[in-house]
């Protein structure tokens, strides 16, 4: 019974949410800003919305640089505002 549960809770921990979006700043060590736009349908008119928000992210090996197009990865707190990690830059800026 008990090791039907452990298997439930790794497949918990293995859907963990990812977002792809720009970074705006990278200054910081081994951290970067991500802006992810999201577009949506207002609910009663119908008119296309698009809503931004900002995401700090824990840069491990600095790859990042403002422009670049790079994936995200929700995580464990790393600081007061990083809960997500970098995976991997997509495009590099021009």
């Amino acid at each position: 019974m008990k090791t039907v549960e452990r298997i439930g809770m790794s497949n918990e921990r293995n859907r963990r949410k990812t977002r792809q979006g720009v970074v705006v700043s990278a200054g910081a060590e081994k951290s970067c800003v991500v802006m992810v736009e999201e577009r949506k349908r207002h609910p009663l008119y119908g008119k296309m919305i698009t809503k931004s928000t900002k995401f700090h992210a824990h840069d491990e090996e600095n790859a990042a640089r403002v422009g670049d197009v790079v994936q995200i990865m929700e995580t464990r707190p790393i600081s007061k505002l990083k809960r997500w990690r970098l995976i991997e830059v997509v495009e590099k800026a021009k």
